[in-house]
């Protein structure tokens, strides 16, 4: 309850935050990328176009040229046909071929268009780590800001003899911890920034970090790619179930063929006059036919396992998409926790830098207090801005699924 609480306030919230409706996430990826995916679809067109039309049979043409002198005497002969034998009636397998061919090529779009938003989700989230990253190194400036400053003030008082080196030597490790923490962060950055640069054509510096607004559990069933890839696969798997009880079934089919026969100088005997004519005829019929096959009930069966298991999937998947759903809701009110403790520090150190340049002034304390609480100050604006990514970056994992129709 307090998860869909939350949700419910947070769509409340960042419901000005949605992409704009010309605004598509695939801009992400590089124009390389989009036009491989293309293709992909390209194929899949191809390939349901063959599928739908696979019950048509081809025209069979043949042509044959041979010549020959067994007598001293040159004989040519020709001969030339077509022919076809074409189902007409295939006990419901043509329709339910066409519908296989339909189902099936949704099925493949699903499948490239799942493949296609992970890309995508892959270069939105490279964006916002990469933004996230120089929140990161700001932050981590003004640690270090905060560490030299320690040090100066271990120093002085070193001097002064009212500390031992003891405390000098852990202020010296402090501030190279948190230098070493901003190269490895600098490092990190680069990391992201050559990912990002392998998918997309985009700037890092120029893209803009899209802000994701919080999805019902309804919208996010509703509008599921994952889920609808699912569906249409119980669909395909019905009619090929359909096709394969067709397959046994009785068939009938209508044949056709014309002949075209001609020879030339022919001469079966030494010394006999030669012979040349030309024939032709056409014949026209059907056949009906029902295969016998050992192996009917067992591939029928096969068949129809494919099916029940696909509906049994789809269930399942929804459980799946409901416990992925949950988590990310409960890992944003985790960070959401995060962000409003790192909202109260920012307030308390607020407050206490007012009353410290107050007392600064008054000549009660120095400087360097002034700029550590300064710097403090800075340090949980920076959180707040990290832990709101951190959201974006959960949310992210639903719109990688998530496909407004």
């Amino acid at each position: 309850m307090k998860v869909l609480n939350l949700s419910l306030a947070l769509l409340i919230f960042c419901s000005n935050l949605l992409f704009a409706e010309d605004e598509k996430l695939d801009r992400y990826i590089s124009e390389n990328k989009k036009e491989q995916f293309k293709y992909d679809h390209e194929k899949n067109d191809a390939e349901s176009s063959k599928l739908r039309d696979s019950w048509i049979a081809p025209l069979n043409l043949n042509y044959s040229y041979s010549k020959s002198n067994p007598y001293d005497n040159k004989q040519i002969k020709q001969n030339g046909g077509i022919s076809m034998d074409q189902p007409i009636f295939q006990s419901g397998g043509i329709y339910y071929g066409i519908k296989f061919a339909e189902a099936s090529k949704v099925y493949s779009d699903y499948s490239v268009e799942v493949t296609k938003r992970k890309l995508v989700k892959d270069a939105v989230s490279l964006l916002m780590q990469i933004k996230q990253i120089d929140l990161k190194v700001s932050k981590q400036n003004f640690l270090i800001k905060n560490s030299e400053i320690n040090l100066a003030q271990k120093k002085e008082d070193y001097l002064n003899g009212q500390l031992d080196s003891g405390f000098l030597d852990n202020a010296i490790i402090e501030r190279n911890i948190v230098i070493q923490a901003l190269y490895d962060i600098q490092t990190n950055k680069e990391r992201l920034i050559s990912k990002f640069q392998a998918i997309s054509d985009m700037k890092h510096e120029d893209a803009y970090v899209p802000r994701l607004r919080v999805l019902s559990q309804e919208e996010f069933l509703k509008h599921n790619i994952v889920l609808n890839m699912s569906e249409s696969e119980i669909k395909r798997n019905r009619y090929n179930k359909d096709v394969t009880v067709a397959k046994y079934l009785p068939r009938v089919n209508l044949t056709a063929g014309y002949s075209w026969q001609k020879s030339e100088n022919q001469q079966f005997v030494p010394g006999t006059a030669s012979i040349s004519n030309q024939t032709n005829y056409y014949n026209y019929g059907f056949k009906i036919y029902m295969p016998l096959d050992i192996n009917t009930l067992t591939d029928i069966q096969s068949s129809r396992v494919d099916y029940l298991k696909s509906q049994l999937v789809v269930e399942d998947r929804k459980r799946e998409l409901k416990a992925i759903f949950e988590q990310v809701m409960q890992n944003i009110e985790n960070f959401e926790k995060k962000k409003q403790l790192s909202v109260k520090n920012r307030d308390i150190y607020e407050k206490l830098l007012a009353d410290t340049k107050e007392l600064f002034a008054a000549g009660y304390k120095t400087e360097y207090d002034v700029e550590l609480l300064q710097n403090s100050v800075e340090i949980q604006k920076s959180d707040v801005e990290i832990f709101e990514i951190d959201k974006q970056l959960e949310l992210l994992n639903l719109y990688e699924m998530y496909i407004d129709d």
